[in-house]
């Protein structure tokens, strides 16, 4: 089959590319850069250039493949606090798949994430599909994403095996730059490894190559409206997480007090607070996914996240 990838050079999507080319499929990648041209042709991938706001890229590219998988969000435009921008150029991506695969049945996937769906219990694939004004984040962010996601499902009405891949806040690995290097950085800055309160708090997580296998599996098999958990582990205490990079930097792991969070961790404080454990057993059962990764605490302690200029 022939799969058309937003996101394609970012962290998650170059490893969904080697996947799926692993796989015997044929790969066209979104790149809006040299570099991610020249990344994604040596991964085996043929290129379309552009970005998530060439829509009429986009639909063309749709229209030539056999399904399209979206990893592709403005997280650089939502972390300095346009996330309502990042959120409406979503939407308008993923209308644009929908009217280009409607009525089709070829797959189409998109990326969502677990964090904050169900706050302090064990969350399931089956949370956050009722229009719930209780429900405030299918994605971790604000309801406009989570709409999008909802919009995304409501594609199987139109004839698109649509699904959405609710990914763990940590897809940690080897070149990871995300929620473990920050904390690492800010583990450096401040001489202490700090967690929140009693660091009792849970993050699910899933290494990158289970991640990009789950891919893989949602385009080729999941049935229309699905939805997916990329969640290997299912909650990990974060002071076990804070005491694994102390014991790599030499460093005290510290209780924070939650009023100090923001100013401790910066724009972390708003998460790494956050209780908020997912299950994939229904994903499993679904596709027969089996993760086999290292954990998130057994990949800090083989040492990449610390090298030079790793975090």
């Amino acid at each position: 089959m022939r799969f058309f990838i937003t996101g394609a050079s970012g962290w998650i999507g170059s490893a969904v590319v080697p996947e799926l080319v692993e796989a015997g499929h044929r790969v066209v990648g979104l790149a809006r850069s040299d570099a991610s041209t020249a990344a994604l042709l040596a991964a085996g991938a043929e290129v379309r250039r552009g970005t998530i706001d060439d829509l009429d890229v986009l639909r063309s590219a749709a229209a030539d493949s056999d399904g399209v998988i979206h990893l592709a969000f403005k997280h650089d435009l939502a972390f300095s606090g346009g996330f309502e921008a990042a959120a409406e150029a979503d939407r308008l991506a993923i209308e644009t798949f929908g009217e280009a695969l409607a009525g089709s049945d070829r797959p189409f996937t998109i990326a969502s994430g677990v964090i904050g769906l169900s706050p302090g219990r064990l969350a399931t694939e089956a949370d956050g599909l009722a229009d719930d004004p209780s429900v405030t984040a299918l994605t971790g962010g604000p309801e406009q994403r989570r709409r999008n996601a909802l919009a995304t499902l409501a594609l199987a009405d139109r004839g698109v095996r649509s699904s959405v891949l609710r990914f763990a806040p940590t897809v940690h690995g080897d070149g990871d730059h995300g929620f473990l290097a920050a904390l690492i950085t800010v583990a450096r800055e401040k001489g202490v490894s700090g967690y929140v309160g009693d660091g009792a708090n849970r993050w699910p997580a899933v290494h990158r190559s289970d991640a990009a296998q789950l891919v893989r599996m949602a385009v080729e098999q999941s049935p229309a409206g699905s939805t997916l958990h990329a969640v290997a582990e299912e909650g990990v205490p974060i002071r076990e997480v804070a005491e694994a990079i102390g014991r790599r930097l030499g460093l005290p792991a510290v209780s924070v007090p939650p009023a100090e969070a923001a100013a401790h961790f910066g724009w972390l404080g708003a998460f790494i607070g956050a209780d908020s454990p997912a299950s994939s057993a229904l994903t499993r059962e679904l596709t027969g996914w089996k993760p086999t990764g290292p954990g998130l605490v057994e990949d800090l302690e083989q040492g990449h996240y610390f090298r030079a200029g790793s975090a």
